[in-house]
């Protein structure tokens, strides 16, 4: 794969010559079973010494998929909505959590329970709603139900979505799912990366927030993966460091 790194190997230099500290996270979707794909996800994070947060669909999650993280503490599994079902009205975006409907708050507290019985002292209670879209109506079912994070995507706006639950999210997405569902043009994720950093740099987003990676294991082509394994190894060259989000969502 040709890429020129040139504008993000500039901008981390910046960062490095302003002494600016760059934090990255990762977070992988859509896990339910020990799978081929996992596999590479989990050889990929070992390889790179990146913890992956793996955000999991409770409904649908497997006691084999339990045992696998397990066996490799380096995945950190989350919540993933409940079923990963959209319940959006029609014409609007594809939503599980996205607008207000009584059902979900009970599914919120099945998929806290779900996830504590499969994975107990493992698992993270940070949830992720599917399409990244999570309707503010459901912010206090997520206190009550014993949450401490929420993960959605692109800049957050604020350190914590409410009173102590804190907003961690992710920012560059590598999948054209818009398009051929393959690599986005690596050239546009250089662009978007450095408009990331430049932004944090010149104080318009919040420089403290972990810079996260996002990826959808499940799906991933052969050059998604290639992608993924030079831009986080790109990031770690350039000074970035590693951070686990479990003590973040303490402090």
């Amino acid at each position: 794969m040709n890429v020129d790194w040139t504008p993000m190997r500039r901008m981390l230099g910046t960062l490095r010559a302003e002494n600016h500290r760059l934090v990255i996270w990762w977070r992988d979707d859509d896990a339910v079973a020990p799978t081929t794909a996992l596999e590479q996800l989990n050889t990929l994070s070992k390889h790179l010494d990146i913890p992956v947060h793996i955000a999991v669909i409770p409904a649908g999650a497997t006691p084999g998929l339990a045992a696998f993280t397990t066996e490799n503490p380096n995945l950190i599994p989350l919540v993933h909505g409940w079923r990963h079902h959209n319940n959006a009205p029609a014409d609007d975006k594809k939503s599980e959590f996205g607008s207000p409907r009584p059902a979900g708050i009970t599914e919120l507290a099945k998929g806290q329970r779900r996830m504590r019985d499969l994975f107990g002292a493992s698992y993270l209670p940070m949830f992720v709603p599917p399409w990244n879209r999570l309707d503010p109506s459901f912010l206090p079912a997520l206190q009550d139900a014993g949450y401490l994070g929420v993960s959605t995507y692109t800049p957050r706006s604020a350190r914590n979505a409410a009173p102590n639950l804190r907003q961690i999210n992710t920012h560059i997405d590598p999948i054209n799912w818009r398009g051929n569902r393959g690599l986005k043009e690596p050239d546009a994720l250089i662009s978007e990366t450095v408009d990331l950093l430049r932004a944090r740099l010149d104080g318009i987003q919040d420089a403290t927030e972990p810079l996260g990676y996002l990826s959808h294991h499940l799906v991933h082509t052969p050059q998604v993966w290639e992608f993924s394994q030079r831009y986080l190894t790109e990031l770690l060259e350039g000074g970035a460091e590693v951070q686990p989000i479990g003590p973040l969502l303490e402090t």
